[in-house]
């Protein structure tokens, strides 16, 4: 192997490292390749065996890894370039690396590259394999890699933003119940300042800052480690390196604030636009996989039409209209199969319980509701502590343990950013940090349980 990568790759010394590093923390994950899971049906190539040595395992990662990075050209392995595209879309790109690191980590017993394992393409998502964890948290296994040695400080997209010194009245938090930062790792983000944060053991490990004007809704962390985001004039996903790996551009005269990962390779948009748009995109080939104009009161009202749009479990689409003041459930076809009125619903999310949780900016309220639009549990800002209030919610996340998280954007620092309250109605922690984030608009708690680009399996 070292006289490949100095004689046939002239890979630098900090490739030699780089592959060290990643064979010494995947050392325990070495899975031989068997004839009737990873042998190709495009003849003998084994998938994911990139140096030829009819395995596939760390040292594979590593290559591929290296690869991506273009620390190296070629493969050891004459197959390789077939055998490196376990997703089978027909190229290597970070599809690649995020299924074979699903596949270390037990994620996955097969690739998807490999024929019989290859879902079959439709317009509708109901048929995304369905991945299941090696743990209850998958996402804490990739946290690593946003503290690796190749994360930069400052991303080659990236727009530096100047730090804000918000106003803090009451101290810095500590003081709050629940353990402040420490809590939760979390992906977190709002309006009013342009830098994701990525927070793990009460400290701040990660940033990506897109420079001023306009607004972060909607973020997600898949099990690739990239990061997806909306920023209402685009879409983008950045991978942990900080680079770029797919962008949307909306339209002249449109906005994007929702996005929603549909398997690693698919990704579901609303339009704000007139008339606006719901829209799949398969991010590897770029084709528009399913685009549908949404019917609308308020077609001119491009920038308050949506906030968040969801599809669920069962392949439907649960739509909030927060500027017509209801939430709309389509089936496939786009018919209407259910909708509930309330002001403003600024988020809505289709719990496993099948009940709907609305969070309502306006009325300053989280309503569950069930199918016959039943009110079976809600949380009023004015059911906080006065000492812990915040003065609204945009959107909010219920937890594996039944909890709920608010999220608000804090009155410029006055306030506190997350709140969490049991079933009861109890106030168990209060996030109040503003030396070290912004608002909350947003917030992804990585220790639940579920694969994120898996449709259903996050309540957020």
């Amino acid at each position: 192997m070292r006289h490949f990568i100095l004689k046939k790759a002239k890979t630098s010394v900090v490739s030699v490292a780089i592959l060290a590093l990643l064979v010494s923390f995947f050392s325990a994950m070495s899975i031989k390749a068997t004839g009737e899971t990873l042998v190709s049906t495009q003849g003998n190539v084994v998938l994911g065996d990139l140096n030829g040595d009819i395995s596939v395992n760390s040292i594979d990662f590593a290559y591929l890894r290296m690869y991506l990075l273009g620390n190296i050209k070629d493969f050891p392995s004459s197959n390789a370039a077939k055998a490196a595209d376990v997703s089978g879309d027909g190229s290597i790109n970070s599809i690649d690396f995020g299924y074979f690191r699903m596949y270390l980590l037990g994620h996955i017993k097969v690739f998807p590259g490999e024929t019989s394992a290859t879902p079959t393409p439709v317009e509708t998502p109901s048929t995304t394999p369905t991945f299941s964890p090696s743990s209850p948290a998958p996402l804490l296994e990739i946290l690593s890699e946003f503290t690796a040695s190749d994360v930069p400080a400052l991303g080659p997209e990236e727009t530096k933003i100047d730090s804000i010194s918000w106003s803090v009245p009451n101290g810095n938090g500590s003081e709050l119940p629940g353990g402040g930062l420490s809590r939760y790792p979390m992906l977190y983000i709002g309006e009013g300042y342009n830098k994701i944060f990525l927070v793990n053991e009460g400290k701040v490990i990660w940033t990506y800052s897109t420079g001023q004007g306009e607004e972060y809704d909607d973020v997600w962390m898949m099990t690739n480690g990239n990061i997806l985001y909306t920023r209402q004039s685009y879409v983008a996903e950045v991978n942990p390196q900080k680079k770029q790996v797919w962008r949307y551009n909306a339209p002249s005269g449109s906005e994007i604030h929702s996005a929603q990962p549909i398997g690693l390779d698919k990704v579901l948009m609303a339009v704000n636009a007139n008339p606006p748009k719901l829209v799949i995109i398969n991010k590897t080939t770029g084709k528009v996989e399913m685009e549908h104009t949404l019917p609308h009161e308020k077609p001119q009202d491009v920038h308050g039409q949506f906030r968040r749009v969801r599809i669920t479990d069962k392949g439907t689409y649960l739509v909030s209209y927060l500027s017509v003041g209801k939430v709309v459930e389509f089936d496939k076809d786009f018919n209407q199969i259910w909708s509930y009125q309330v002001r403003s619903p600024w988020a809505a999310i289709r719990l496993k319980n099948g009940n709907t949780l609305i969070s309502s900016e306006k009325l300053g309220l989280v309503r569950e509701v069930n199918t016959a639009g039943e009110t079976v549990w809600e949380f009023k800002m004015s059911d906080i502590p006065p000492e812990y209030g915040i003065p609204d919610s945009q959107s909010c996340v219920r937890l594996d343990n039944g909890n709920t998280i608010l999220c608000s954007r804090g009155n410029s620092g006055n306030n506190p950013q997350l709140i969490e309250v049991t079933q009861d109605k109890k106030v168990v922690w209060v996030l109040k940090d503003w030396k070290n984030l912004g608002p909350a608009t947003a917030v992804q708690i990585l220790s639940d349980s579920g694969i994120p680009e898996n449709p259903g399996e996050c309540q957020r």
